[in-house]
């Protein structure tokens, strides 16, 4: 089954950096786009927030305006990992952050499962 483990969340001062990982097994990974989404802290599920979008290949990313510029998403296709690399890091930016694979291959319409997440916490 579909099983998507994230890792490398923690506490981290304003202007700090975090990279977070997304080990990926039970699809044909190669053939989706990858989201990295979060819930902030007393928000419902329904307000989950798209973060990054990066296509199969690797070569086409997406970002949402309030972490452009300071989030890079990537992808190693050989380990079947896709990491957020994020910089210059904000109290608002506070969240449990999860990956998610597209509901269809190939397409970025949509994503349709994502994993437990990792708690971002940046405070000082």
């Amino acid at each position: 089954q579909v099983q998507l483990v994230e890792s490398g969340g923690g506490l981290v001062q304003p202007g700090g950096s975090l990279t977070l990982s997304c080990e990926a097994s039970g699809f044909p990974f190669t053939r989706y786009y990858m989201w990295w989404v979060r819930l902030a802290p007393g928000k419902g599920i329904h307000e989950m927030e798209w973060v990054s979008r990066i296509d199969p290949s690797g070569a086409s990313t997406l970002y949402a305006d309030s972490v452009k510029g300071r989030f890079t998403i990537s992808r190693d296709n050989a380990k079947n990992i896709v990491y957020l690399k994020m910089t210059n890091l904000k109290p608002e930016d506070t969240a449990v952050y999860s990956c998610a694979k597209g509901r269809v291959p190939s397409s970025p319409s949509a994503y349709d499962y994502w994993g437990q997440g990792t708690q971002v916490t940046v405070s000082s």
